[in-house]
């Protein structure tokens, strides 16, 4: 699967499903092998490709070729779910499974990032964090920005206690994202990601939006469907 859009806008991207599994815990140095596969597919041979060990934080760290420690496969940094580079030829590769990717591209600055912003990221409003990074270190201006909103868990399968619901009260717009079904919330993950980028600056119109739910297609991982065996998707995004 890939997004169209980001083609289009000069971002090679491929995302990955039930095809492997890049739980580097779970599967051990073969996510090197998933990863030389995926880029093959790609058609791409990237400089260097950078990940990171994605703890729900709203930490963004920069990737020259140069920056993060070395990892099985290219160069990684610890306690952190978004990446940024101002470098082409230069991958960046997030995992998921029911959380958003989602790709920031601004596109007269040439400035790319991806974030994994699960409900604690957006709680965190890990989109707009990466906004204000690209906005007060590369100058850019969030109205030159692109936006790619990846799959992700759908509404009716994404229930959350009263704790999660409570979590988003100084959120203006609250309701736009909650619903009750049956007596429990339920949380859409599209739009509460989107609610960020729309206050952040992001013109609507730059905004693409994923239809498919991790849940519901069955090539690709989901944490609620699978359980705790989960394995997990991964995007991958280079600028050409």
């Amino acid at each position: 699967m890939k997004s169209k859009f980001l083609e289009e806008n000069g971002i090679a991207n491929l995302i990955s499903g039930m095809e492997y599994s890049l739980s580097y815990a779970k599967e051990g140095d073969k996510v090197k092998e998933y990863v030389a596969d995926m880029l093959r597919r790609m058609e791409i041979s990237p400089d260097e490709i950078y990940s990171c060990i994605q703890t729900h934080t709203d930490k963004i760290a920069y990737c020259d070729g140069e920056s993060g420690s070395d990892f099985v496969y290219g160069r990684n940094f610890p306690d952190t779910d978004g990446l940024v580079t101002d470098k082409k030829n230069l991958a960046l590769l997030l995992k998921f499974a029911d959380c958003t990717p989602i790709v920031l591209y601004d596109k007269k600055k040439e400035i790319l990032s991806i974030v994994h912003s699960g409900w604690r990221g957006a709680q965190k409003k890990i989109p707009k964090k990466a906004i204000e990074k690209m906005k007060k270190e590369f100058k850019s201006d969030p109205r030159d920005i692109i936006v790619y909103i990846g799959p992700n868990i759908d509404i009716e399968n994404y229930e959350v206690g009263e704790e999660v619901y409570k979590e988003f009260k100084d959120f203006e717009n609250r309701e736009k994202f909650f619903k009750k079904v049956g007596g429990t919330w339920h949380l859409s993950m599209t739009d509460v990601n989107k609610e960020i980028l729309l206050d952040s600056g992001i013109k609507e119109e730059n905004i693409d939006i994923c239809k498919e739910s991790t849940y519901k297609n069955l090539d690709l991982h989901s944490a609620r469907r699978e359980g705790k065996t989960y394995g997990l998707n991964s995007m991958i995004v280079v600028m050409r």
